[in-house]
């Protein structure tokens, strides 16, 4: 009876956080006011994809999911090459006042992200960076937490390999690209998801820094749509679909090394 109830309350939990994904889908291939009927309908009577069609042509949303790839993909690679270094050196490098600055680091953690996007928008106006990809690719290449999650990974790697590959002639470069970050994979995997779904769907930092409505992101995008076709529920779910799609896919790829960085990601120093 314990394991029936244990599998019927997460059928009922999966099939609530489902629905509202299935009716977007759904909703998405409606006839326009299809979806504003009552009572509402869960599938289309007829399938059509003008909606996808006119995100494509008349409201230009390939520019858009261009800008978002770009975005993503870039903030995830410098993201993982930054954290990854700082991590490994704060976990296996020895040097003067190591536990005090990572503890400094740790601390600014709770400094609310609002607070520092006027300093940090004003430096990045100095250098002439707004209304470029740069405005969002500088501030996000390392984080605390980013930081925090390699060194707390890297803890579970054997002294013993870094030294055994220093005796074999390795250089501080060749150990850590050829014995640490293959070692890290999962958990390097995890942030990367981390990393990407967070930029990918950021909304307010592009809405500051990206003044040229051809830089927008999808998010912000999609929230001038809404305020221009708000009747169109239709449009507006096929634009959402295509905004979750890549994210989705890319969690579902990747998940096992997700789950397993998240249960191996815990080791005390």
């Amino acid at each position: 009876m314990k394991k029936f109830f244990i599998y019927a309350i997460a059928i009922v939990a999966a099939i609530m956080t489902f629905t509202p994904f299935l009716w977007m889908l759904s909703a998405s291939f409606m006839p326009t006011g299809a979806a504003n009927t009552y009572p509402p309908k869960l599938f289309p009577d007829q399938i059509d994809f003008s909606h996808y069609k006119n995100l494509f042509t008349r409201l230009n949303l390939t520019r858009y999911l261009i800008n978002s790839t770009i975005i993503s993909l870039g903030v995830t690679a410098f993201s993982l090459l930054l954290n990854s270094m700082a991590g490994y050196a704060f976990a296996k490098f020895r040097f003067k006042k190591k536990k005090s600055l990572f503890q400094f680091l740790l601390s600014s953690m709770i400094i609310p992200g609002q607070v520092t996007m006027l300093p940090v928008f004003l430096i990045l106006k100095n250098m002439g960076l707004i209304n470029t990809y740069w405005a969002i690719l500088v501030p996000a290449m390392a984080s605390i937490f980013g930081i925090f999650l390699i060194r707390q990974y890297a803890f579970s790697i054997p002294d013993s390999l870094i030294e055994a590959a220093k005796m074999d002639g390795a250089t501080e470069l060749q150990v850590y690209l050829k014995v640490i970050l293959p070692l890290c994979k999962p958990i390097l995997v995890t942030l990367g998801l981390f990393t990407f779904m967070g930029t990918w769907n950021d909304f307010l930092w592009p809405l500051i820094v990206m003044t040229d409505m051809n830089m927008y992101t999808l998010p912000v995008a999609l929230s001038n749509l809404m305020s221009e076709h708000v009747q169109d529920t239709e449009l507006m779910m096929a634009g959402s679909v295509i905004t979750i799609l890549p994210v989705l896919i890319v969690f579902l790829a990747l998940q096992k090394y997700y789950i397993k960085g998240i249960m191996m990601g815990s080791v005390k120093e």
